[in-house]
């Protein structure tokens, strides 16, 4: 089970540790990332193993929303199937 984690706002210094501290508590695994900045601002996309997340996905969303609000980022979680399904042409 998957997630799509993307992450956008002003570049910042500790913005990927940030994210990944959060996600290493909640034991969610990042499979593979993408980041880059583009003249002041930060864009990462992320695909994290959810399998063995130690709570739900939801709880998870409003921690990473908490992660947003305090370091002035957008942080969007939504599970894998989600994604897809949104992005289905």
């Amino acid at each position: 089970m998957n997630a799509v984690i993307t992450v956008t706002g002003k570049d910042n210094k500790g913005i990927i540790a940030k994210v990944s501290a959060v996600c290493t508590e909640h034991g969610v695994n990042i499979i593979d990332i993408s980041q880059s900045v583009l003249r002041d601002y930060f864009v990462m996309f992320m695909i994290a193993d959810i399998g063995e997340m130690k709570i739900k996905l939801a709880d998870f969303v409003d921690v990473m929303n908490a992660l947003a609000d305090e370091n002035a980022l957008k942080i969007q979680t939504m599970h894998e199937d989600i994604f897809n399904a949104m992005h289905r042409i």
